[in-house]
This record gives C-alpha cells, sequence and structure tokens, in this order.
C-alpha cells in the first residue's frame, strides 16, 4: 500500500510538471551546488511575481518532459538533467532571467577547492590578530607581516589567488581569519528553454557594458550611414534638413542668386571681391606701364 501511495503521489507530480511546461513559456535550469537553502528561499521570495521556482527530481522532471505531447521540443533538455537542479517557470526573457540570477549571488568564504570569483587581493593593514601562530601561516601563503602595536600587520597589498583559481585548504583558512570572502554563491543558469529554442550558460551570459558599447557603435554608424546617402528617419531628419539647408545656401552664394536669405552675405561677398581687386589696381597700373615702354622702346 505505501507503495501504491508513493506511485500515486509520483504520478500526480508528473502531472503537475507538464502542467508548469505548459503554463509558462520559458522553463530555466539552475545549479544548486553551493547553494545553500537560505539563499534559495530568499531568491524564491525576491522572485515570486516573476519566476515560479521548484526543486524536482531529474528523473521526474525527464518522464514529464517525455509525456509532454504539446512541446516535443522539451526533450532537448534532457542532456542537462544532471546534477542538483532547481527549475525555473517565467515568462521572462531568459536573457534577464539569468541576469537577475547573476545580481542575486552573494559572496561567501571560500573552502577547499572552491572556486576565485575574482581576482583575490589581501589588503595592507593591521589583520587584528594577535602575534602567534599566525605570522608562520601568513607567511607561508606569501603574505609580508610585522608585529606593530600588539597586532600583526600585513606590509603590502597582495595577490593570493586569481580569478577562476582553485582555492587551497591553506588560502581558505587564511582568508577566513582575515574575513576575505573570495567565492559567490547563488544560482548559476545552465540553460533555458524558449519557445522551442534551447539556449545555453555560455549564450546566456552577456557583459551589460560591452553590448551597451556595441549597440551605441552600431547606432552611430547607421546614423551616419543614413546622413551620407540621406536616407529619412524620424531620427535623422532635422540634421538632414540643416544639411540641406547649409548646401542650398553655398550653392547659392557661388551662383549668386539674390534672396531674402543670401542678399546680406552676397554684399559681403562682392564689397570683399572689391576690395580685393582695389588693393591690386596699384600693381596692374605698374604693369601696364612697363609693358607700354618696353613697346615704345
Amino acid at each position: 500500500m505505501p507503495s501504491q501511495q508513493v506511485l500515486q503521489e509520483k504520478i500526480s507530480e508528473v502531472e503537475e510538471i507538464i502542467q508548469l511546461t505548459m503554463q509558462y513559456k520559458v522553463i530555466g535550469i539552475a545549479n544548486l551546488q553551493k547553494v545553500r537553502a537560505a539563499q534559495l528561499q530568499e531568491f524564491k521570495k525576491n522572485l515570486a511575481d516573476k519566476v515560479y521556482m521548484r526543486v524536482i527530481k531529474n528523473t521526474l522532471m525527464k518522464i514529464s518532459i517525455e509525456n509532454c505531447k504539446e512541446k516535443t521540443e522539451l526533450k532537448k533538455l534532457a542532456e542537462y538533467l544532471t546534477g542538483s537542479n532547481v527549475y525555473l517557470f517565467t515568462d521572462l526573457n531568459p536573457f534577464r532571467l539569468a541576469l537577475l540570477l547573476e545580481r542575486g549571488k552573494v559572496r561567501t568564504t571560500a573552502k577547499a577547492g572552491d572556486i576565485a570569483a575574482f581576482d583575490v587581493v589581501v589588503p595592507a593593514g593591521n589583520t587584528g590578530q594577535p602575534p602567534g601562530p599566525i605570522i608562520s601561516q601568513l607567511n607561508a601563503v606569501g603574505l609580508p607581516t610585522r608585529i606593530e602595536a600588539g597586532s600583526v600587520w600585513i606590509n603590502r597589498d597582495t595577490l593570493v589567488a586569481r580569478k577562476g583559481e582553485v582555492i587551497s585548504e591553506r588560502h581558505a583558512s587564511i582568508l577566513s581569519k582575515l574575513g576575505i570572502k573570495p567565492v559567490e554563491a547563488g544560482l548559476a543558469m545552465k540553460v533555458a528553454y524558449d519557445g522551442g529554442l534551447i539556449i545555453t550558460q555560455e549564450q546566456l551570459r552577456i557583459d551589460i557594458n560591452e553590448t551597451k558599447q556595441s549597440i551605441e557603435k552600431a547606432h552611430a554608424n547607421v546614423f551616419t550611414l543614413s546622413l551620407s546617402i540621406a536616407y529619412p528617419t524620424p531620427e535623422n531628419m532635422e540634421m538632414l534638413v540643416k544639411i540641406a539647408h547649409k548646401e542650398a545656401y553655398a550653392l547659392a552664394l557661388n551662383a549668386t542668386m539674390p534672396f531674402k536669405e543670401t542678399i546680406a552675405d552676397l554684399i559681403r561677398k562682392a564689397h570683399m571681391e572689391m576690395l580685393s581687386l582695389s588693393s591690386r589696381l596699384p600693381t596692374l597700373k605698374g604693369k601696364a606701364l612697363l609693358t607700354e615702354k618696353s613697346e615704345k622702346g
């Protein structure tokens, strides 16, 4: 009887999961490794109005997607159903979902084997530790020390681990004693299903600043091109009118076409040409006299 009850519960859960896959446009799979229960609850609370999170056994998820007849493309997720996962059901853009999860990460103390989330630098200054075994422990990981005012001080800023490097047990112990948290804990998106499209973790990873700069550069290039070929758009119309007015004005001046707008500049142009010509008259007269004398001689 108990086994029959368990079987019925699993069948009910599979049906619930199928309903969830039908209800939401996007299904995300996030890695639960190194995520504490309290952090997961915080994520659920913060995203409650946007995302439905549920920890599901991979075997049940596999059975569910195999039996979801309306979304056969879900079977593409099968290869990602490994490890400890939390499943996210949402109508959010998957890239926005990945960003929300990334921003929700918190820094935590390291354990042996953890990966440094950034370049870990131990700053110079007072460690707050009294002289003792701590000195040899600090020196063993390359931290130069001195004793001052009854405390152990670190002489200079020192890099102890680079981003992406594995943190050793010795480094993890020292960093913990110094209150330095070099590891980021949180949900990491492994993959997302969006309307039949599978988006991998690498594809979901976006550098916001780089993307923004790329869009701005593309916009500037397109704007410049539209001006050069005089292609009118709502964004460039004002600039095109200014360019056209400037070119028409220059053409009117060169062609000496008197209009209300050009008459003042035409008069100034004529005046400048007159001054230029009058300044050359003595020279021209002199040349004419020399020519006349030469002919008479």
